[in-house]
């Protein structure tokens, strides 16, 4: 299969995809952008090297996969393995941010994380080159791209800085598209926007996940918006956040409240735990003979907490000044006294003072475990 019926195939299967960028897909192919050696890392199998020289139909293959490629780990310092630092994201995840910006001909549009270049080759198509600036920190990772986009026949506005701070010298802009995952969202994002205007970006909270939104500029100098597909991202360099180390001793009690179902029953409950306790971080698993493990932790607490069938009660270990089972278990109970909303229902306001996260209407926000919304 040639290059051309590859990228037509992926794109063709690609669901929701307008013809607009469709055809961006096809007149700006993804193998344009991608290194001749990096590592595949599908979403539901392991990840595996791709080689062009050695192998270059299985790298043509993995390149037109709906497979995020790796292109950089730890910030450049390392080759191969070690922590995910700059990527080709999935066509499909590419496609659902795309088509969550609807722009009009002629809008002016901010990228924030130009990694390879293949989001902002595809924006420079449908819209022009002249109406898309793109802002990438990592100086190598900005160097390959516009190598990548030269060579795919286009040339955006390139600017290595801070997306953080977006590109106040060419704003107002139409739309903002971000490609790095954010707990806090940059006001100098919607500072940028004009009124009307949209962003686009992955809201990556510390609690289990993301989810892609979209929010609109409003004239009073907030932006609001709701949430829509999951999504993972890498985050915006300035907000990465790694475990805290703890000590001291755990305090015993137990819980009748199943970890699996905190952990696992809905991505509305993500979110409002993720409104409720923004400082919490969580991660679980399956362990032998139907097991479970949830670790939990803030910046001075944490808690472990392990499910096994042969008891009723579930076990839970807590130090440091905060309970946070207690809180965990308070926030899950109370998404579920809301009726267990699901994603849909839940939106975010961003202000020059706060963001927050509402539920059905930006007049309900999201309060703490212990109170109901506002109605």
């Amino acid at each position: 299969m040639s290059a051309g019926e590859r990228v037509r195939a992926r794109t063709d299967q690609i669901a929701d995809l307008d013809d607009g960028w469709r055809e961006a897909m096809h007149a700006v192919p993804r193998h344009l952008f991608i290194p001749d050696r990096a590592w595949c890392h599908p979403d539901d199998a392991p990840g595996y090297v791709i080689d062009r020289a050695a192998d270059p139909g299985g790298w043509m293959k993995a390149v037109y996969s709906d497979a995020a490629i790796i292109t950089q780990t730890d910030d450049g310092a390392t080759v191969g393995k070690g922590d995910y630092t700059s990527s080709c994201s999935r066509p499909s995840l590419v496609a659902a941010g795309l088509g969550l910006l609807n722009p009009f001909e002629g809008d002016e549009v901010l990228e924030i994380g130009t990694g390879t270049g293949w989001t902002a080759g595809l924006l420079a198509h449908r819209l022009g080159d002249e109406n898309v600036t793109s802002v990438e920190i990592d100086r190598a990772v900005f160097d390959r791209a516009a190598e990548n986009l030269n060579r795919s026949g286009h040339v955006p506005r390139l600017i290595l800085g801070d997306g953080a701070r977006g590109c106040p010298e060419g704003a107002p802009y139409d739309q903002v598209h971000v490609t790095c995952g954010v707990d806090e969202v940059p006001y100098a994002w919607v500072e940028q926007t004009r009124p009307g205007g949209t962003i686009v970006l992955p809201w990556m909270p510390r609690w289990e996940g993301g989810h892609l939104a979209k929010l609109t500029v409003a004239g009073d100098g907030t932006a609001v918006g709701r949430f829509h597909a999951g999504v993972v991202y890498m985050m915006l360099r300035s907000q990465r956040w790694s475990p805290p180390e703890m000590e001291g001793a755990y305090r015993d009690s137990a819980t009748y409240l199943d970890p699996r179902r905190v952990a696992r029953s809905s991505v509305g409950a993500d979110i409002a735990v993720s409104a409720m306790l923004p400082d919490v971080s969580g991660a679980y698993a399956d362990q032998d003979d139907g097991e479970f493990h949830l670790s939990v932790w803030s910046d001075d607490s944490d808690a472990q907490v392990h499910y096994s069938p042969d008891y009723k009660r579930v076990a839970v270990l807590q130090r440091g000044p905060r309970d946070l089972w207690d809180e965990l278990e308070a926030a899950y109970l109370r998404w579920i006294a809301w009726g267990a909303p699901d994603r849909a229902r839940f939106g975010m306001t961003v202000s020059p003072d706060a963001q927050y996260v509402w539920l059905d209407t930006p007049d309900n926000p999201v309060k703490g475990p212990n109170a109901a919304p506002s109605r």
